[in-house]
């Protein structure tokens, strides 16, 4: 589905020359797109994920200290990281707080429990996580976490955000 719009920018959105450079440096970076999601259940999309292989593998995202999702997420100790695809467009934006969720973020899908948090049905490829340490990091909450399960099924193009849209390898 192709979002109808009368713009071809965002008219809200703040104009290159305004951004401070940290900003347009990190907008000229492309970053996947996961969804995070806890026991409670809360979720955010985060697209600032790195994942680092080891014994054992980590994964370091930056998240809002004040979302519901780190109200749940910190004393569970744990959540599940699903890598999000084209197709996931809205339920990104849903988890972003960008799109309206009548009856909750929730309601509008299938999802499959987890003891990590709930995962999308149908989900291909997604992490169980345990909450190692948090810090603040600029504006933002650097969170560290091991990861305990790994779910890679096949691997559709993955959705990508840079220079503040949703793009897809081609």
């Amino acid at each position: 589905m192709v979002p109808v719009t009368i713009h071809s920018t965002d008219p809200f959105a703040t104009p290159d020359e305004d951004k401070s450079p940290v900003r347009r440096l990190r907008g000229r970076l492309a970053a996947p797109v996961t969804l995070w999601t806890a026991p409670g259940p809360a979720g955010l999309t985060v697209s600032s994920t790195v994942v680092a292989d080891g014994d054992p593998g980590r994964v370091l995202g930056l998240i809002d200290d004040e979302s519901e999702f780190w109200d749940a997420l910190e004393p569970s100790g744990r959540f599940a990281l699903t890598a999000l695809t084209p197709a996931d467009r809205q339920l990104a934006d849903r988890f972003a707080g960008l799109m309206p969720a009548p009856g909750g973020l929730f309601a509008a899908d299938e999802w499959l429990d987890t003891e990590y948090g709930p995962v999308p049905s149908g989900a291909r490829t997604w992490a169980g996580c345990r909450l190692e340490s948090s810090r603040v990091v600029g504006w933002a909450l650097l969170v560290e976490a091991v990861i305990e399960k790994v779910e890679a099924g096949p691997s559709p193009a993955p959705l990508i955000h840079y220079r503040g849209r949703y793009t897809e390898l081609r």
